[in-house]
């Protein structure tokens, strides 16, 4: 039952070197806009969890501790408030040096069992690893984050299968949950039916858990758009995730803001 706690205890978190740290920090827009008590405590947050998971390449890549601490940063900064205890029912990330193939298999009404290829850039398994392509983790961006994607997954699975409804912190209700989320994806539904272009990626109409993964990669690397189209989905993510990436953001680009306008940026 308490496996995990104990691995966790048995390896000592190490300290991510300061020169590595900053230079991921900086890579990532994203995380550069944290304040710096938040970028303190990721870092601790990051060094735990990475004493806690098992890290291995397929592929032909070749694991490094910037890889590493990549995959960390981004995939911590949705439990930054929540907790290490969030991805407590998994150990292992695979790592592949781009978009990878699963083979799948279905069988139809006739049950004749068809087998078929998928090219992957991320897949969370239920109970198992999590696969995440370097590529694409790499170019996290915006409006698109592999990591992000695909811990949300881990977290929606962290109380049963994946349905768009991860486990809820106290105060927040099942109900609550629902009220907000199924009126914005089903809207987001009709829009991509409709042939409407998204700014959110359209891939969040696939099905619910779908949706609440994208609509996580955007919360934190495009609040602005969310928060805009989908508001009260917005704030629902806001008391789930106990962060306001929006608000953040905004005191980013105020402070840089008054920086510029006191001479100090590069250039004035």
């Amino acid at each position: 039952m308490f496996a995990w706690l104990a691995r966790w205890l048995s390896q000592p978190p190490r300290p991510i070197p300061r020169a590595l740290w900053c230079s991921t920090i900086e890579r990532y827009p994203f995380l550069r806009v944290l304040g710096e008590q938040e970028k303190a405590r990721l870092k601790t947050l990051c060094e735990a969890f990475l004493a806690s998971k098992e890290f291995s390449a397929a592929g032909g890549l070749v694991l490094n501790d910037a890889i590493c601490v990549a995959i960390a940063a981004q995939g911590c900064l949705p439990i930054l408030e929540l907790g290490l205890a969030a991805y407590r029912d998994w150990v292992g990330i695979v790592v592949y040096p781009d978009e990878f193939i699963v083979t799948r298999s279905e069988m139809d009404d006739a049950g004749v069992v068809h087998e078929y290829a998928d090219v992957l850039s991320g897949e969370a398994w239920a109970g198992g690893p999590l696969l995440i392509s370097w590529h694409d983790a790499a170019m996290a961006s915006a409006d698109y984050n592999v990591v992000i994607h695909e811990f949300a997954h881990k977290l929606d699975m962290l109380n049963g299968e994946a349905d768009g409804i991860p486990e809820l912190p106290e105060g927040l209700s099942r109900q609550a949950w629902l009220q907000d989320f199924i009126p914005a994806y089903s809207d987001f539904c009709a829009r991509v039916d409709g042939g409407e272009t998204t700014r959110i990626d359209p891939y969040a109409s696939e099905a619910p858990e779908e949706f609440f993964a994208v609509s996580s990669e955007c919360f934190f690397g495009a609040p602005d758009i969310l928060a805009a189209e989908y508001p009260a989905l917005y704030r629902l993510l806001v008391r789930y995730y106990r962060q306001d990436p929006l608000a953040r953001q905004q005191l980013a680009s105020d402070q840089t803001s008054r920086t510029c306008n006191a001479g100090i940026c590069a250039g004035s």
